[in-house]
């Protein structure tokens, strides 16, 4: 009998996702565990793979948004009946209660929204395991036996900016279309083309993760909060990343790496801080799970380090590339975004002095960290000049009064001045 493919439930309060494309066409012969189509939610757009071997025989629903549990494709043997999809889709009623496997997704942060939960039958791929392999390709062109050949990332960026993927090259294996490839300005055309007319207003649709975004950023703001700021002299901080770089310049300590550390040091102190707040009672957590907000090309994503107080520097770095690394590729694990309980947002590279961030609910504070710039500063009766940078902690009020926030910024201050107390 037929095995009906049905749309997977990637996360708690998952409803429906949008059937992107299809990797593979009806009667081409399908592997389990192969991608079988990129499915949007309001998260990520990832591969769901297929649970069975054997022929596509029908693709019940080509694309657009689909209810969790609905039957959208039968796999079978060549030439075998297909049963009706409305008595199939009957027998896989959508469910709003959360499978044994479901996890809380990790909301957006004060600028960003994670990446989606995956489930058995739906696991992220790395570009390399999503392109099916075709000798007959034409190198260099992206085109195998007439279909484009392309990455999920660049067929998103290609939609977004409307950008037909038969006029791009592709310099990825085999002549693959990645996505700088469609970042990359066109060379100019001979002829110049008919210039857009001034003023036009340029509309850009919302995907689904930046409705998310939105949705969960309004949230956040109904959330009574507070904020407190402080500045820390970097001077030991900065010495201690170079000598580090020196020691082992394989790994690349970053002083975000430091501020990982000493923010997870200074929450296991302060438990208060590393608290969530529900309608019932606070939750304490028991490790300092810290999330760095990142941009991304689908929207600001929030990977998290997870543990952090019982990681060192290097360890903390390593994690940190490799997170950091695969959000800006769209490449994120369920493991990689749940489960935050605090989150470092830094903009220092931007060269802005601070700023405030929005609370990351369900989350009890977010740190903001601005750049690292030479001021004027007192120190033993005389002035000198330090590299110094601001701070600004906002905190869900409902779960932190002023006395405890205000110890936790402290230690964050003191442990910068002097990462010998947190290391």
């Amino acid at each position: 009998m037929a095995t009906e493919v049905i749309l997977p439930r990637l996360g708690q309060g998952m409803e429906s996702g949008t059937i992107v494309r299809w990797l593979k066409s009806e009667g081409e012969a399908v592997e389990k565990g192969e991608p079988l189509f990129e499915l949007d939610t309001d998260k990520v757009t990832q591969d769901v793979e297929a649970e069975a071997s054997g022929v596509l025989l029908k693709i019940a629903v080509a694309e657009g948004e689909v209810p969790v549990g609905e039957t959208v494709a039968f796999i079978g043997e060549a030439g075998e009946a297909v049963p009706d999809t409305a008595d199939a889709g009957a027998r896989h009623p959508t469910s709003t209660e959360s499978s044994p496997t479901d996890q809380r997704q990790v909301p957006g942060s004060g600028l960003s929204d994670e990446a989606a939960v995956e489930t058995a039958g739906a696991r992220h791929q790395s570009e390399a395991e999503r392109e099916v392999v075709d000798e007959s390709r034409v190198p260099g062109t992206g085109l195998s036996n007439g279909r484009i050949k392309a990455s999920p990332l660049a067929r998103r960026l290609a939609r977004e900016r409307g950008i037909d993927l038969r006029s791009v090259r592709g310099t990825g294996p085999e002549g693959r279309i990645v996505a700088d490839d469609v970042e990359r300005p066109a060379p100019a055309p001979a002829a110049a083309p008919t210039p857009v007319a001034t003023g036009e207003v340029e509309r850009v649709p919302l995907t689904n993760i930046r409705k998310t975004i939105a949705r969960r950023l309004t949230e956040a703001w109904q959330i009574p909060v507070f904020q407190l700021q402080t500045s820390a002299d970097m001077t030991r901080v900065n010495a201690l990343v170079a000598r580090l770089r020196e020691r082992d310049p394989e790994i690349r300590v970053t002083v975000t790496d430091v501020l990982t550390k000493v923010c997870a040091q200074a929450l296991m102190r302060h438990r208060e801080v590393n608290a969530e707040f529900t309608e019932e009672a606070i939750l304490l957590h028991p490790s300092a799970n810290v999330g760095l907000a990142v941009a991304a090309p689908q929207g600001l994503v929030v990977p998290v380090i997870h543990s952090a107080e019982r990681l060192s520097l290097t360890e903390i770095a390593g994690v940190r590339a490799d997170v950091v690394g695969r959000a800006r590729e769209a490449k994120l694990r369920a493991e990689d975004i749940e489960g935050g309980t605090f989150t470092i947002s830094n903009l220092g590279m931007y060269a802005v002095e601070r700023f405030t961030a929005v609370l990351n609910p369900p989350q009890a504070a977010i740190v903001a960290v601005g750049a690292t710039e030479d001021r004027v500063v007192p120190l033993g009766g005389e002035t000198v000049v330090r590299p110094m940078v601001t701070l600004t902690c906002t905190f869900d009020h409902r779960a932190v009064d002023g006395a405890p926030a205000a110890a936790f910024l402290q230690t964050l201050k003191e442990s910068l001045e002097d990462p010998g107390l947190a290391l």
